[in-house]
């Protein structure tokens, strides 16, 4: 068995091996979505099949679309030519189920995928011009929309883009905002960009990266008049904000294995030269959550009948923020932060230890006193599925060192809104934090890469670990950290003046004694905490 057009034909073959086939005629459906193109997608990786294809594909077995999504990728073009072309744009959603077993899904909604090279650049223009077109969703992780050196200077070929004009731009959003232009050059149609990306205000973000082209470029004469008016009204383009929530690693090689042995051929996973990890499949959790502002001034897709839920800018932020800044996020850097330390592979496998499970649930204490309720969803029944259901789920092949990628620009929001929050509320004491602390120290003892049986590992990539960053030994070394509490750019607020200074520099000192410390420190910090529905097992 193959995974392309021709092979999915013999139906029988492959539900007796347990797929579910797509329900509609993907050559209609092609042919439907090249001529009146409605859903573009910048950003070929796994989220955006776990969450936003397999969505989108409902709508289409149950003959409420017929439009399929057309796929972009403008980071790293490997994807497209490894993953895409040679499987027809066809895919495999896996998806793992708490109990054990699995769904396995062909995905047959992608139909065409497109580079942001130079040719694909042209069929880019031609789907923008397109006044179908409906949305564009993004997931180009937060590092996309960072325009900015680490110095603050502009990124140079960004820097470069803002003075050559839309003619022919060589950064992402540099191209993005030509590709608007040209939808202004072409009738000015109604548009929403819809970011899918784990950053606060996601839909702000994006805005301001397009807007702060279209500016320059005006205030340069090297676009039309009216261009900056068309980006900076909603009922032109509208950029929703979103809250995304769905586990989806990296592929793994069990499902891989799975996947093989049902006959399917070529499954396993490579990696690129630009170090990302690609394969025809998707394996990701069954459980997700899809919130989106509800701002579509050319139309949108009936999404809301494959579970997205549509509502107000206002509400989204809350949903946002409880889940990144309290009632999800925290928990996951924690997990894994230690999970390194500890020597753990897999979230799941660092949820059978009593420690790290106590550590977990204390963090969720420490938050829910502070968290925004959204209403449409309860935080404390959120936070217990997390906990208890999502977190342990062995057949979930996440891992802590996937997770603590680019912590430094993760701590300061999972971090430091709950800081700021206990500050600003005098009810609440300060002096009564244990578990934030705590991940902050552990943050600091996992930078200098050493694990907890004085084993030496490569950190996950992070910017703070970048050679430019001269301050790096201050990091990795264990040197005096005291220096660094204080820059609210690391921990959103300055600690030294919320008071919790000392703890974190307590409990990194306890945790650098050598191996075993870390454990020690876990159980000095955590003796007395108690745990709400803990997993079974411990490990020692």
């Amino acid at each position: 068995m193959k995974l392309n057009d021709k092979s999915i034909q013999t139906k029988e073959i492959w539900e007796s091996k347990g797929f579910i086939l797509p329900q509609y005629n993907r050559s209609q459906v092609r042919e439907n979505t090249i001529n009146e193109p409605v859903w573009l997608h910048f950003g070929a990786g796994n989220i955006f099949r776990a969450l936003a294809a397999v969505t989108q594909q409902k709508l289409l077995d149950e003959g409420l679309m017929n439009k399929g999504i057309i796929v972009a990728e403008g980071y790293d073009h490997e994807i497209i030519d490894n993953a895409f072309t040679p499987y027809d744009n066809l895919s495999v959603s896996v998806a793992l189920k708490s109990e054990g077993n699995i769904d396995k899904t062909i995905l047959a909604n992608v139909v065409e995928s497109v580079k942001t090279d130079n040719d694909g650049f042209l069929r880019l223009k031609e789907i923008f011009a397109a006044k179908s077109l409906q949305l564009v969703t993004l997931t180009i992780t937060e590092k996309g929309y960072n325009l900015f050196g680490g110095d603050g200077g502009i990124i140079p070929v960004i820097k470069d883009d803002y003075e050559n004009g839309p003619t022919a731009p060589g950064s992402f959003m540099g191209k993005l905002a030509a590709l608007c232009y040209h939808r202004y050059l072409n009738g000015a149609s109604p548009l929403a960009f819809v970011s899918m990306d784990n950053c606060s205000h996601n839909g702000s973000r994006l805005f301001e990266a397009v807007y702060s082209f279209a500016e320059r470029w005006a205030e340069n004469g090297l676009v039309e008049n009216g261009f900056l008016q068309y980006v900076k009204d909603d009922s032109c383009l509208s950029f929703p904000w979103t809250m995304v929530d769905k586990i989806t690693p990296g592929p793994d090689d069990d499902v891989a294995a799975i996947l093989e042995k049902t006959g399917l051929e070529g499954m396993r996973a490579v990696k690129t030269v630009k170090n990302t990890n690609i394969a025809p499949y998707v394996n990701a959790e069954e459980s997700g959550y899809f919130v989106i502002e509800d701002a579509f001034p050319n139309g949108r897709p009936p999404l809301a009948k494959a579970g997205v839920i549509f509502t107000d800018r206002e509400t989204v932020d809350k949903v946002e923020k409880m889940k990144v800044c309290t009632c999800l996020n925290p928990l996951h850097t924690g997990i894994s932060l230690f999970g390194c330390l500890l020597s753990y592979k897999k979230i799941s496998d660092a949820m059978k230890d009593r420690l790290l499970q106590k550590l977990v649930q204390l963090i969720a204490d420490e938050g829910l006193p502070v968290v925004v309720d959204p209403l449409i969803i309860s935080p404390q029944e959120f936070v217990n599925t997390f906990i208890n259901i999502r977190l342990p789920n062995p057949f979930i092949p996440d891992t802590p060192q996937r997770i603590v990628t680019d912590s430094s620009l993760k701590i300061p929001i999972r971090f430091g809104e709950t800081l700021k929050a206990y500050a600003a509320d005098d009810k609440l004491d300060m002096d009564s934090l244990r578990a934030i602390p705590l991940v902050i120290a552990g943050w600091f003892r996992y930078l200098q890469g050493v694990d907890d049986n004085g084993n030496k590992y490569e950190p996950s990539p992070d910017p703070i670990l970048s050679p430019e960053n001269t301050e790096l030994s201050l990091f990795t070394d264990g040197n005096d950290i005291s220096p660094l509490l204080s820059r609210t750019v690391l921990f959103g607020v300055d600690l030294h003046e919320t008071g919790i200074a000392e703890k974190v520099i307590e409990y990194f000192k306890m945790m650098k004694k050598g191996p075993g410390a870390v454990r020690k420190t876990l159980e000095a910090v955590l003796k007395d905490s108690l745990l709400c529905n803990p997993c079974e097992g411990e490990s020692e």
